[in-house]
């Protein structure tokens, strides 16, 4: 069982070494950046917390498979691999359709562009030469000169059955978005159908204090317009740290592999601290 943070959006982009460091003093395992159409890229988040840490595993959740060529992003992960060995984790996903749209880069099928992409890259940063002419990537003959020799593990962000499905069938790991309950997670998880060591990472909004309900709600209502329930429907770790800590204990308890948080708030590691003590 391991517990992440996720470097919020909405934080500004020079903050994060100070972030980072801070976390790689506690017992948090991995930190989380994200890549969301307009705010920051993944891969340069990922290199500076990288380059901020000595400890932690940095996670990317997740590169849109629309906005990546496939052969470049196994560039980018191999590189960041080869400079930090077995503190990558490599999260691939469709991307928001209406963002992918605004920039002119939806697929056709975004679920074939996934499952084409995931298997192209983990063969990549495996060393092997790649030749895929498949409906939504085109491959001839392609390697890394630099290929890891610890490939990071890619995973898939993914929300629909039949997402998770291929999840489970060609990436090493799985990454849920915020707000889902322990039981619908536990639903998942056997959606996913996976067997051996395939990772589960679920994401969960973290606020700790009296005023939770006032300081959540603007995350509440945007996720649920992402998830299409109720804001009142979003889980979230919050209230009282015990209460916090609760709810990460049966994310675990339902499957999840990894509970990374995310904190709210101007002062969001204070948080984390509340909810560590908790735990």
């Amino acid at each position: 069982m391991r517990l992440g943070v996720v470097f919020d959006r909405d934080l500004p982009p020079e903050s994060l070494p100070s972030f980072a460091a801070e976390l790689d003093g506690t017992t948090v395992s991995d930190l989380w950046v994200v890549e969301d159409l307009g705010w920051t890229g993944a891969i340069s988040s990922a290199a500076t917390a990288l380059a901020a840490t000595s400890r932690l595993r940095v996670g990317i959740g997740i590169t849109p498979a629309p906005l990546r060529n496939p052969m470049l992003l196994a560039m980018e992960l191999a590189n960041l691999a080869r400079l930090h060995p077995g503190r990558l984790a490599a999260g691939i996903g469709h991307g928001v359709q209406a963002w992918m749209r605004q920039v002119g880069a939806a697929a056709a099928s975004p679920l074939s562009l996934l499952e084409e992409t995931i298997t192209s890259v983990r063969a990549l940063l495996r060393g092997e030469t790649v030749t895929l002419h498949g409906r939504e990537v085109g491959l001839d003959g392609v390697r890394l000169v630099h290929p890891p020799a610890e490939p990071p593990p890619v995973l898939a962000g993914v929300v629909n059955p039949r997402s998770l499905a291929l999840s489970g069938r060609v990436a090493q790991g799985t990454i849920l978005p915020e707000g889902f309950t322990p039981e619908r997670l536990r639903s998942m998880i056997e959606g996913i159908g996976a067997t051996g060591d395939h990772e589960v990472v679920a994401f969960v909004h973290l606020y700790v204090g009296d005023d939770a309900r006032a300081a959540l709600r603007k995350a509440a209502e945007e996720q649920a317009g992402f998830l299409q329930v109720a804001p009142e429907e979003v889980v979230m770790a919050a209230g009282s740290p015990e209460e916090a800590a609760t709810l990460v204990r049966a994310m675990w308890q339902a499957g999840v592999s990894t509970v990374a948080v995310r904190p709210v708030g101007a002062d969001p590691l204070s948080h984390v601290h509340k909810l560590l003590s908790a735990l």
